[in-house]
């Protein structure tokens, strides 16, 4: 009998579970006049607000070595996006970035908060540039930052590209499955230096993906585009942007164009991928952090 020398790829560390289910715990409430349940995670006890939205790949959970670092600072909630964990989907096949941000409005209004900083990460990037251009004057952060942000392939003169992102990622999702996806994403996520601590975070998210969600937000990277929300956002938000000095899937020069293009301070995040908030959580923490600055922290 033929023996299985495969070995499994490093599981997170009990510690990790362990931080995740007291420190920054689950919750669940129901929003908007439908009713919709949303998902989200809290960390922290007091000082200004932080929310953090993930990007495609993801989820809430994914925060939590960033999040950790920020707990005595600021009060942090990262949400688990429509379709994404405990997180009810919308309705459609293919809603755009301001269907996502009405679903926050009305996930922050149910718990009545008013973020001080919005954190987006790749595609929460869009979900909250168009969070900003949509948001009234009571909802607004004072600052947005744009972390490694995914620009969508909804522009004029993207049709092409945006179809062959989109079939590109709905046949490996096919092919591979959500378990195949995860084993591959941290090759993608992170840069080859990772440890496999972060590693193992990665794949452990990646693998509570939902396919109709995942579905869904891959209709919204291919049909909207983040350049007209920041040309519409709101007056008063300021906006920064970073991005991991290693990221291969938003890779920094078309980041630093964005930043260039809406005149926004750009910061480079060393030694980090794409998911650089948990592969550099300490340096993604500090420039958050930084963020702050003006609040009683």
């Amino acid at each position: 009998m033929k023996q299985n020398n495969q070995t499994m790829p490093p599981q997170p560390t009990a510690e990790l579970l362990r931080a995740l289910d007291s420190g920054f715990t689950e919750r669940r409430v129901a929003v908007g006049a439908d009713g919709a349940q949303m998902a989200y995670r809290c960390g922290g006890g007091r000082g200004p607000l932080v929310v953090l939205l993930h990007g495609i790949s993801s989820g809430a959970a994914s925060w939590l070595p960033c999040a950790s670092l920020l707990a005595a600072d600021a009060r942090v909630i990262a949400w688990d996006a429509p379709g994404y964990g405990n997180s009810q989907a919308l309705p459609g096949a293919a809603p755009t970035a301001a269907d996502y941000a009405q679903r926050l409005q009305a996930l922050l209004h149910a718990l009545d908060l008013r973020p001080d900083v919005i954190v987006g990460h790749s595609l929460g990037a869009l979900m909250a540039a168009a969070y900003i251009a949509q948001a009234g004057p009571a909802q607004l952060p004072a600052r947005l930052l744009l972390l490694s942000p995914a620009q969508g392939y909804g522009g004029p003169g993207k049709e092409g590209k945006a179809q062959e992102v989109a079939r590109q990622r709905l046949d490996a999702l096919a092919a591979l499955g959500v378990e195949g996806l995860a084993e591959r994403g941290p090759g993608r996520l992170l840069s080859a230096a990772a440890s496999a601590d972060a590693q193992a975070w990665v794949r452990w998210n990646m693998r509570r993906l939902d396919p109709d969600g995942y579905r869904q937000a891959v209709a919204m990277l291919c049909g909207d585009a983040i350049d007209d929300y920041l040309g519409r956002r709101a007056p008063g938000v300021s906006v920064w942007a970073g991005c991991g000095a290693l990221d291969v899937v938003t890779p920094p020069p078309g980041c630093a164009a964005l930043a260039e293009r809406f005149g926004l301070p750009f910061e480079l995040i060393p030694d980090a991928g794409h998911a650089c908030y948990v592969e550099q959580a300490r340096s993604v923490a500090r420039w958050i952090r930084s963020g702050l600055a003006g609040y009683a922290i």
